[in-house]
């Protein structure tokens, strides 16, 4: 039986983690969750990785979303509410994850894999794969990805995708702000080895840093955000990388990023 999330790291710092559950379409099962938390901590933990790509192994479909089984299985109540703990971790851990990550979404991002998708920090879809959130076509409903959704997405085209549950086109969901660019089958792993290459030759020490003030202050008030950044921006002066970059700038040469 295949595992159900790899793992691999390129030399240039970029981490591929890769759904790879075909069978049942990468749904979101126990196994394939734990593994997924577990290859993001790995990514975390390893000073070598600059830059994290999510995708999938499936030729249609980047992921089915939640294992619905699960649902009506007969267990007791208590275990099902662990069993769904792990979306709030994982969405927790993308967002402190300190490095930048990109879903490539080659194939359907469709129920709890919205959240997922809408948990990284940028996502280029295959023009071919589409968005939504089908749980109240099943008598369910999207409650553990609800707030990235409503974080992410304008609120009436949010309700219009939780109430009536369809399927957008990956131009639609553009439109909607769900994804940041579209891309044709052909140009899709050129567009996101691109990406990824761009973010991994960031300075990973002010990487760490926005990054973490970027999902800190998003549910702040506004002068507490103000002071806050301000913290975070004299924090970052401290930084050699800060001082050579702005070097380099001037002197018209590449940075050299020491990660201090």
């Amino acid at each position: 039986m295949p595992e159900p999330v790899l793992y691999a790291v390129g030399d240039d710092g970029v981490a591929t983690i890769t759904l790879n559950d075909p069978e049942t379409r990468n749904a979101l099962s126990d196994a394939l969750l734990g593994g997924l938390i577990a290859a993001l901590e790995r990514a975390r933990d390893d000073h070598g990785v600059r830059c994290v790509v999510l995708t999938s192994s499936h030729e249609r479909v980047f992921s089915s979303g939640a294992n619905l089984g699960g649902f009506s299985a007969e267990v007791p109540l208590v275990h099902k509410h662990f069993g769904s703990g792990h979306f709030p971790r994982l969405f927790r851990l993308i967002g402190e994850l300190g490095k930048p990550t990109l879903c490539a979404a080659n194939g359907h991002v469709l129920a709890g894999a919205l959240g997922l998708a809408l948990a990284c920090d940028l996502i280029i879809a295959r023009e071919d794969a589409g968005f939504g959130t089908p749980e109240i076509n099943v008598g369910a409903f999207p409650f553990m990805i609800m707030a990235l959704v409503y974080r992410n997405v304008p609120r009436k085209k949010t309700n219009e995708l939780l109430l009536l549950g369809e399927r957008l086109s990956a131009q639609q969901a553009l439109e909607a702000g769900i994804v940041n660019r579209v891309v044709a089958a052909e140009e899709f792993d050129a567009a996101v080895a691109d990406w990824a290459g761009k973010l991994a030759s960031k300075s990973p020490v002010l990487m760490r840093l926005g990054k973490d003030a970027m999902f800190r202050q998003q549910d702040m008030a506004f002068a507490d955000a103000l002071e806050f950044l301000h913290a975070q921006l004299t924090i970052a002066l401290s930084t050699e990388d800060i001082v050579e970059g702005v070097s380099a700038f001037f002197e018209k040469r590449e940075p050299r990023w020491k990660g201090r």
